[in-house]
């Protein structure tokens, strides 16, 4: 007798107890499985952490590349493959934590470890060698972009100025040095004027510069701090 209360033949009770204790797909899952964290963690742990030194997305995108993984292959025999894998992607795009806007880098990285564990998952059919290399490509193209091409890093602050004498164009050069001066950066790249207030003679501005430590200050991200609303009220 079945779970709804129907009364099976012998063998079908045979059969499905038989496929049930099965281990005859053990060790392709467990292959596979293998292959994508070790994907994930050169991905995640070597060229994500090594840069933001970021704890909490390391421990997000481990997490989530597991369970995608072993939702995919476990649901593969169900007919959902493309579909469930790109309403994965919409599900996972759209994620963002509740207390800020989950940044542009670390979006990247959740759409990195969501296909790269969809490819391992649901890539029947496939020669072990063709998901290696797709796996080794997705690597090397991140390592090339992360570690090689993308050596300096351009971050950006928020201020608030006050010598808004300075901020026309014929003293752009003058501004520029005291800001230098003020700030202890060497190098300012640009800086974008944005609202002023003549009542108190000051206006906002975002300066660009380049972070030669490579280390993403979430200080720096625009829009990461909200400023206080009655700062520019009287």
């Amino acid at each position: 007798m079945n779970f709804s209360g129907m009364v099976l033949p012998d063998g079908s009770a045979a059969s499905t107890a038989s496929e049930m204790f099965s281990f005859t797909g053990l060790p392709e899952l467990l292959l596979r499985f293998g292959i994508n964290l070790v994907v994930i963690i050169l991905l995640v742990r070597w060229l994500y952490y090594t840069t933001t030194r970021r704890k909490d997305y390391l421990f997000t995108y481990i997490l989530i590349s597991s369970v995608v993984f072993l939702l995919c292959y476990l649901l593969e025999s169900v007919s959902l493959q493309i579909g469930f894998a790109l309403g994965l992607f919409a599900i996972f795009g759209i994620i963002r934590y509740r207390t800020n806007p989950m940044p542009i880098k670390e979006m990247t990285y959740l759409f990195l470890v969501i296909g790269v564990s969809v490819i391992n998952a649901l890539t029947v059919g496939t020669s072990l060698f063709e998901i290696l290399f797709a796996n080794i490509a997705v690597v090397l193209i991140t390592f090339g972009l992360e570690k090689v091409w993308l050596l300096r890093h351009t971050s950006s602050k928020t201020i608030v100025y006050e010598k808004i004498n300075l901020i026309v164009p014929e003293k752009y050069d003058e501004m520029i040095a005291d800001l230098q001066q003020r700030t202890g950066i060497r190098e300012i790249k640009k800086v974008e004027i944005g609202a002023i207030n003549f009542l108190k003679d000051t206006c906002r501005m975002i300066i660009y510069y380049e972070d030669n430590s490579r280390s993403v200050n979430l200080a720096d991200q625009n829009g990461y701090i909200i400023p206080e609303s009655n700062e520019d009220d009287d």
